[in-house]
């Protein structure tokens, strides 16, 4: 299965916050829109990704005055990025090999979604169950050894 399969069953919304804008504004969009991470925008370009991991991280260092730190002092810096072509056993790779569980999908320069790990979960369960399926209605329908005669 290919990323960009992954993206059609999830759906193609798009969540981006600007790198100049606060901590506070930034969970106030991932709360609303109950999604559990941002892509990271500046002058046009992806810079960054805000999960829930570099909020608390950065609400710890941070203490009582997290609400007004900017989002580019807690997003990962340049995150590892998928491609839409790319094969979902090699998606599941870099996200264990880059401790990722939520990877942008980029086409060259452009953004094509998030995937994350429950999207791949998600993913897997759909073309286990249509296998599943297929494999049943095949047996379903095998010739029965007195027809094949």
């Amino acid at each position: 299965m290919l990323v960009s399969e992954i993206l059609a069953i999830k759906g193609k919304v798009l969540f981006t916050v600007s790198s100049n804008r606060t901590l506070s504004e930034a969970v106030a969009v991932m709360t609303e829109q109950d999604v559990g991470s941002l892509v990271v925008f500046d002058k046009g370009r992806m810079v960054g990704l805000l999960t829930f991991r570099e909020v608390l991280v950065a609400t710890q260092k941070a203490g009582a005055d997290w609400q007004a730190l900017p989002v580019a002092e807690a997003m990962l810096k340049d995150p590892v990025a998928a491609g839409v072509n790319m094969q979902m056993d090699e998606l599941r790779r870099l996200m264990v090999e880059n401790h990722q569980r939520y990877l942008p999908v980029m086409d060259d320069t452009t953004l094509m979604g998030v995937v994350s790990f429950h999207d791949v979960a998600r993913a897997v369960l759909e073309e286990q169950s249509f296998e599943n399926r297929m494999l049943k209605n095949y047996i379903r329908n095998w010739p029965a050894e007195e027809d094949a005669v």
